[in-house]
């Protein structure tokens, strides 16, 4: 979030503290989530460490407690994207699919960047994801 759109949600925020209308509580709702992390965020961002490090057990299971906690939408497709990775790595091709499925279930826009699309286990498969919708 840029400064100046920080400081405007900060102003609007204050503006609204003694209104308490229907309309005003789910803005000031909406408002309060920008400002909170999802609760799967630290387990995603320990679950990409992991992967990271080589720890694909551990890996998928803090991806898979992220998503389980809660994440947003391009995180959940953050998540799913990895545990496709690791199904790949360990030939369980069908969980594969089903982790890349996910995620363009989430986002249908969603692309691998150019070095993991040459990847030469995950990238026919999620190519063959893609091109089935």
């Amino acid at each position: 979030m840029t400064l100046f759109r920080l400081m405007l949600t900060a102003a609007l925020a204050a503006g609204l503290a003694g209104c308490e209308s229907a309309p005003v509580r789910e803005v000031k709702a909406q408002i309060s989530s920008l400002f909170q992390a999802n609760e799967g965020d630290a387990d995603l961002k320990a679950g990409i460490g992991a992967y990271e490090n080589g720890s694909y057990n551990e890996s998928a299971r803090r991806l898979q407690s992220a998503l389980d906690a809660g994440l947003g939408d391009s995180n959940q497709v953050r998540a799913h994207k990895y545990l496709a990775f690791i199904h790949c790595q360990a030939g369980r091709e069908r969980q594969c699919r089903d982790e890349f499925r996910a995620a363009l279930d989430i986002d249908p826009s969603f692309e691998l960047a150019a070095s993991e699309a040459g990847h030469p286990i995950w990238g026919p498969v999620f190519r063959s994801e893609k091109a089935r919708r």
